[in-house]
């Protein structure tokens, strides 16, 4: 299977909170510019082609405040022991801090292939 994205999906350690669904923090596998991926221990009630608002809280290192994707799912799965959920994002009423959040990762990504490039270790 070949991936088809045309946006780079980002590794994130940020925490996820679906709006209105669930109380329980997810964690923010991966983001874009155009979608993210959470995981949760339980299975949270999010139902295929609908619209949702996460808070994504992002980790410490980034100095970027809390922020919210307008969403809709896109696909749904699970693990032995978690559950997964693909989304697309439609929007980010506040875009500033969805922006710096993705330019730190990216930032972050470089400095991790140029570590691995130059026969460093991974600093992540």
């Amino acid at each position: 299977m070949t991936d088809k994205r045309q946006s780079i999906r980002y590794e994130s350690f940020a925490k996820a909170i679906v709006e209105n669904v669930s109380e329980e923090e997810a964690l923010l596998m991966d983001i874009s510019v155009t979608g993210c991926r959470i995981k949760t221990a339980n299975n949270i009630e999010i139902k295929p082609r609908k619209q949702y608002r996460i808070t994504i809280i992002p980790e410490e290192a980034a100095k970027v405040e809390l922020f919210f994707l307008d969403v809709e799912t896109k696909w749904a799965g699970n693990e032995v022991d978690s559950f997964e959920f693909g989304f697309g994002i439609t929007r980010s009423p506040i875009g500033k801090q969805f922006e710096l959040y993705i330019d730190y990762l990216s930032w972050r990504y470089s400095q991790k292939n140029s570590m691995i490039g130059d026969g460093g270790s991974e600093i992540l």
